[in-house]
């Protein structure tokens, strides 16, 4: 089993409101991912509520394998989401590893 993590830090010029919206777009638009890419075993997006840290959005995935991984990273769907969220963003970070 993978565990796929992915860390985004949002724009600083975003106002706190914008911020929410778009966080909130994001994890409807993940969420709904499960039922239509099968290799997806679990996932979950969360809002940091710790100011002293700078990421803003936290991804969390299971996969059976990191060929998952890829498959999930390439679906179109998974593209389409992951696209209107990158005007959002500054900076990203990803770890991937075995559980």
């Amino acid at each position: 089993m993978v565990k796929h993590t992915v860390l985004f830090q949002l724009r600083a010029d975003l106002e706190p409101q914008q911020k929410a919206e778009v966080i909130e777009h994001f994890r409807q638009g993940i969420m709904e991912l499960p039922a239509r890419i099968a290799c997806i075993r679990h996932i979950e997006v969360g809002f940091n509520i710790n100011p002293m840290e700078k990421f803003d959005i936290a991804l969390c995935g299971e996969f059976d394998s990191l060929s998952d991984v890829d498959t999930y990273a390439r679906h179109p769907l998974h593209v389409a989401v992951a696209a209107e969220l990158k005007p959002y963003v500054s900076s990203r970070s990803c770890t991937d590893y075995e559980i």
